[in-house]
């Protein structure tokens, strides 16, 4: 069996972006083992759809794996890592741990830590979650990297993953992760607060038409943007927070992100 053959990656997380990262591994000829535990009917329909091997087993899920994902929302990374500690520590082949999620670098660090007996990569993922039934490592996210042992997550490229090293410590993905993500994301929460002001007061069309007229570029990413971020916006509540703590103070502008926060937690409880 050649090295190609036997690449084995455990997957936390049945979400969208990890249901869709397992799918194309596993089309490029990787074993993908995930759980379902605890998840929504979505996301074991998601995990069957995308034919990715399921254990419910933490210790099953890790053992025999040369690559663990975790592709969580930001909220529960740390979770994560605390309940992988274990059976990470009882694994007699120690996998790779991927650090894939929108987190600050010193939660990623704090990771790190927990998991001090695992060989650690911190990564972030740039980019909307893979398209089935293609190879094509464009039409898909770019993994960032970053660690001493960041340049063994190369190995994934074989599979299918668009795989980027970055010149830096742990800490250095996340936080070009974070940076991104608050240009995009940020500049989704300004056109959702904004446009929500001018409706309040009747402005609504009078908006729309100026920035027609001035801004027709700006007007056509804000229509796509925000009508896809209410669906999502749950899931960007602890993104932001995360932001405001890579951003650092009020002074530098944490509270810009700390306010996109409270917006996104209103959007999703009124969706």
């Amino acid at each position: 069996m050649s090295d190609r053959d036997a690449v084995t990656v455990a997957i936390v997380g049945a979400g969208e972006m990890g249901a869709a990262v397992g799918r194309r591994l596993r089309e490029a000829g990787a074993r993908v083992v995930t759980s379902v535990a605890g998840r929504s009917a979505n996301s074991v329909a998601r995990v069957r759809a995308a034919g990715l091997e399921v254990t419910n087993d933490e210790d099953t899920l890790v053992r025999g794996a040369d690559f663990v994902l975790s592709i969580v929302p930001p909220g529960v990374a740390v979770e994560v890592a605390e309940r992988l500690r274990e059976p990470l520590g009882r694994a007699r082949s120690k996998p790779v741990f991927v650090e894939c999620n929108a987190i600050a670098p010193a939660t990623c660090r704090h990771i790190r830590d927990i998991l001090d007996a695992t060989t650690f990569i911190d990564a972030g993922i740039i980019g909307g979650p893979p398209i089935a039934s293609t190879q094509d490592p464009a039409k898909g996210p770019r993994f960032y990297a970053s660690g001493a042992d960041a340049h063994l997550l190369t190995r994934l490229a074989d599979y299918g993953l668009d795989i980027a090293i970055l010149d830096g410590p742990v800490g250095a993905a996340s936080g070009l992760k974070l940076s991104y993500a608050g240009l995009t994301k940020g500049f989704t929460a300004l056109c959702a607060t904004m446009l929500g002001a001018a409706e309040r007061e009747g402005l609504a069309d009078a908006l729309r038409s100026e920035l027609a007229r001035s801004q027709p570029g700006f007007l056509a990413r804000m229509d796509r943007a925000v009508p896809d971020m209410r669906p999502k916006a749950y899931r960007w509540v602890a993104e932001m927070q995360q932001i405001a703590e890579f951003v650092g103070d009020s002074e530098n502008g944490a509270t810009i992100y700390e306010g996109a926060a409270i917006l996104y937690q209103r959007i999703a409880s009124s969706s």
